[in-house]
């Protein structure tokens, strides 16, 4: 079979043997097109992230296959380069994490970190509801054109779209185009405006429903993770009074998760020894 014949070639390049070469070829890893579009630090990821006892000499290998040399004749450089992102992506995580680059960026960097800019609230408020049926990574990809379409998510100038905005953005191929979603979002940016006025802030607002400070769990695996909590159902409630739109417990619970209202790393990912005292 073709497919067959190009992995093999792995085994031609620099530093791979038999071994490292059928690790490679069990997630997915068949040519040194495959390779290259990965590069070392991410090929390493995946083979940890699979079970492969994968060690830094093999992020040395795979490099310095792609460059057509030696692994001990990398510059002393670019090895400390490599050992430094190596160890950053086998810091333990949340499994979900690992799916993709994207996903570790966000889980690293953003989620579960307390929000309390009441824009970035409302940026998370429009993405969880466009969310609702799909995968997150779908509005990851989809979150800089969202940006774009609703107007640097700034609540006053949404709050103002009309007819025409919501048939503009039913033919940006950017976003979800579902005329439910949009007109939801700019009927929440004007309920939005509404509690800023109300509390002086949707932020002053938001966490009282947590007693002002992160709510910290402290799970040992996704399947103990809730869909929705006391608090969830509260604020949903609440909400859907004031006339927001897709904001039921689920979603309301993820958006918790989101802007640090709730710490839901689990116990041994890094990111939750690092937040459990965020304010």
């Amino acid at each position: 079979m073709p497919r067959q014949r190009y992995a093999m070639k792995l085994t031609e390049l620099n530093n791979l043997g038999p071994a490292s070469a059928g690790w490679l070829n069990a997630v997915g890893v068949f040519t040194r097109a495959d390779l290259a579009e990965l590069g070392a630090i991410e090929a390493y990821r995946l083979l940890k992230g699979h079970g492969y006892p994968a060690t830094l000499n093999l992020v040395y290998a795979i490099d310095g296959a792609l460059r057509g040399r030696d692994w001990r004749e990398l510059p002393a450089a670019r090895k400390r380069e490599l050992r430094a992102a190596a160890a950053e992506v086998a810091k333990p995580r949340c499994p979900w994490s690992q799916a993709s680059a994207l996903y570790r960026r966000y889980h690293d960097q953003e989620w579960g970190v307390p929000v309390h800019a009441d824009r970035k609230h409302f940026e998370f408020l429009i993405l969880e509801g466009a969310q609702a049926g799909l995968s997150w990574i779908t509005i990851l990809k989809k979150r800089a054109a969202y940006r774009k379409a609703f107007a640097g998510f700034d609540a006053r100038r949404v709050a103002r779209f009309g007819a025409r905005d919501v048939q503009r953005l039913l033919k940006d191929a950017g976003i979800v185009r579902n005329r439910l979603k949009i007109e939801a979002a700019i009927t929440n940016a004007r309920a939005f405006l509404a509690v800023q006025e109300e509390f002086s802030g949707f932020d002053n607002y938001v966490w009282r429903f947590v007693g002002g400070r992160p709510i910290v769990n402290r799970h040992t695996s996704l399947k103990d993770l809730p869909a929705t909590s006391a608090e969830s159902e509260a604020l949903s409630k609440d909400l859907k009074a004031r006339g927001f739109r897709f904001v039921g417990s689920t979603i309301v619970y993820a958006h918790m998760q989101a802007v640090g209202m709730v710490n839901d790393h689990l116990a041994s990912c890094f990111r939750f020894r690092a937040l459990k005292n965020a304010r």
